[in-house]
């Protein structure tokens, strides 16, 4: 495959995902230059790239084509003048700004944190957790294409820019238009978002390409915006019962915690609720046929010995952890089209209670210490 032109990636985020992903759609000897914007770990990935340990590729280095410190330091008015890059990146903007950052709206406002980036032809790429992730980007960026993302990845960043991917590969794309009540109405898409829509699907499109033909990830699949949304419920089922589950519990990874009957008949019952509320929120059914049940979830975490859920190890390092997207955005969607989620609600209420109280004794040490 050929490119008359350069495509420029940027990566907003250098962790374990962010670097997986970025390090299977580099290829500069088709013209795609993928760039990082890394912080804690900058200084290693700049000097030696990124180490990857993978289950599925083998070990190998990936030498992105740019590593910026900070998001304002990639902007275009910001960029290292070209004798510093072999192919620089376009003054025009990027092509692609992919966020893999974690979602953290109670915190943070990611897409006013991107704004320097974007420019009229960038192509926004959401890889990110939870439900109701997009709204944010759709309002500050109103005529942007925006591609929405699902992943179902085991990695981790086991030291600075050392990344070791235990198992799984799955990425599941769609495009974004105005949400899922525009959705559901106009079956995509009928309106004035349809160019938007066909912006997203051709960027899709070629995304997918590029991960599978030259990256060689099998799994990589585009989809329509509802069948992209819906999979970000179905999602729910492990990220809502497993990630919440870890913390409360002591601790406990998904394999330990479905050996336990307790802990098991517990992450099947909420497993089961949103099952069974997500069809209200959807207006469909989850086809049997095409994603997993719940039972068959908890099987396959028989076998996922050895790795944290990701909100136990924000939990166990002190950061924020994603209950918003996770647990707070389902139970609130679910509320407003009058569906209640009863357990979602009360572990999202203590979790955001725990979290609250650590913060509150955190800032009070440190008034303490000063």
């Amino acid at each position: 495959m050929e490119q008359r032109t350069a495509t420029h990636i940027l990566f907003v985020g250098a962790g374990a995902v962010g670097c997986f992903y970025a390090s299977r759609l580099h290829h500069p000897a088709q013209n795609i230059h993928v760039s990082l914007t890394a912080r804690s770990n900058y200084s290693a990935i700049a000097e030696s790239g990124v180490s990857l340990q993978t289950h599925t590729f083998g070990n190998y280095t990936f030498l992105p084509h740019a590593v910026f410190p900070s998001v304002q330091a990639a902007s275009p008015e910001s960029m290292p003048s070209p004798h510093n890059l072999k192919v620089p990146p376009p003054a025009s903007g990027w092509d692609y700004i992919i966020v893999t950052t974690k979602a953290l709206p109670d915190k943070t406002d990611d897409a006013a944190m991107i704004a320097p980036l974007v420019s009229p032809k960038s192509c926004i790429v959401l890889i990110q957790n939870g439900v109701g992730v997009e709204d944010p980007y759709r309002q500050r960026f109103p005529h942007n294409p925006i591609i929405s993302a699902v992943t179902i990845v085991s990695a981790e960043q086991i030291k600075q820019g050392t990344i070791r991917q235990n198992r799984w590969t799955r990425m599941s794309l769609g495009p974004y238009g105005h949400g899922l009540s525009r959705a559901l109405r106009d079956g995509g898409g009928q309106d004035e978002s349809s160019q938007l829509l066909s912006r997203a699907t051709k960027s899709m499109n070629d995304l997918t390409r590029w991960w599978t033909e030259l990256g060689n990830i099998r799994d990589v699949e585009p989809h329509t915006e509802m069948e992209l949304q819906t999979i970000r419920w179905h999602k729910l089922c492990i990220n809502a019962a497993f990630n919440p589950t870890a913390v409360l519990s002591g601790g406990r990874g998904n394999a330990d915690i479905v050996t336990d009957p307790e802990l098991r008949e517990h992450v099947a019952g909420i497993m089961q609720e949103i099952w069974d509320a997500a069809p209200k929120v959807l207006g469909k059914p989850f086809d049997e046929n095409q994603v997993a049940t719940p039972a068959r979830i908890i099987r396959s975490n028989e076998r996922n010995k050895g790795s944290k859920p990701s909100m136990l190890l924000d939990w166990e390092a002190g950061r924020p952890m994603e209950l918003e997207v996770i647990l707070g955005n389902p139970v609130r969607i679910a509320r407003a089209a009058g569906v209640p989620m009863p357990r979602l609600q009360s572990i999202y209420a203590i979790l955001k209670s725990m979290q609250t109280v650590r913060e509150q004794r955190a800032a009070v040490a440190k008034n303490t210490k000063l």
